[in-house]
């Protein structure tokens, strides 16, 4: 049932060195210059940084303060990289993300249902991208009317009227990629 909790502990506090050297470096700082700053000699730095010296309080402390970093940036353990957001259903589409909800760009698996009945055209602020996975999509963007299929993409700046249904009688599955404007505008519920 998981890791012992002193094994978990020992894994958090062996990327210390690593950070520690990577935070020193994202501040152009040089080994001697952060010793200096934190009141240590560089020796006992790069003993840390390379985890040959065994971290304690006393050493991270004014490193930390020095860096303008936490603790809990040295300690912290990796987050889960996997998505676990709901699914929504909106006007018989599927929209699975495939984003966190803070990440800057949002990404969907998008289900067109096989009714294939084209919306009335919109206009919003944002940007689209997409990318046919199954299917075929139909694409009506200003005064073009477009068949995506299996493979193909498309960008375009979302102020330009469009609006996107299967064609065919069958479902069209859709990787689609939105800035953030362009995701509350496909993907909000009315409850």
């Amino acid at each position: 049932m998981g890791e012992p909790h002193g094994h978990a502990l020992s894994e958090d506090l062996s990327h210390i060195g690593p950070r520690l050297r990577a935070a020193r470096r994202e501040r152009g700082l040089t080994l001697e210059g952060l010793a200096t700053g934190a009141g240590m000699s560089a020796s006992t730095l790069s003993r840390l940084e390379s985890g040959k010296r065994q971290a304690n309080l006393e050493l991270l402390v004014p490193l930390t303060r020095r860096l303008g970093i936490r603790l809990d940036d040295l300690i912290a353990t990796e987050a889960d990289p996997r998505v676990r957001r709901p699914m929504i259903r909106r006007a018989g589409l599927v929209i699975v993300p495939l984003a966190p909800e803070n990440s800057p760009v949002l990404t969907y698996k998008i289900t067109y249902p096989a009714a294939g009945v084209l919306p009335e055209l919109q206009v919003h602020d944002g940007y689209d991208w997409l990318y046919v996975l199954q299917g075929r999509l139909r694409l009506r963007l200003g005064s073009q009317d477009l068949v995506l299929t299996r493979g193909e993409a498309a960008e375009f700046d979302t102020r330009t009227p469009h609006a996107m249904s299967a064609d065919g009688g069958r479902p069209a599955q859709v990787i689609s990629i939105f800035n953030r404007s362009g995701a509350r505008m496909h993907t909000h519920t009315t409850e």
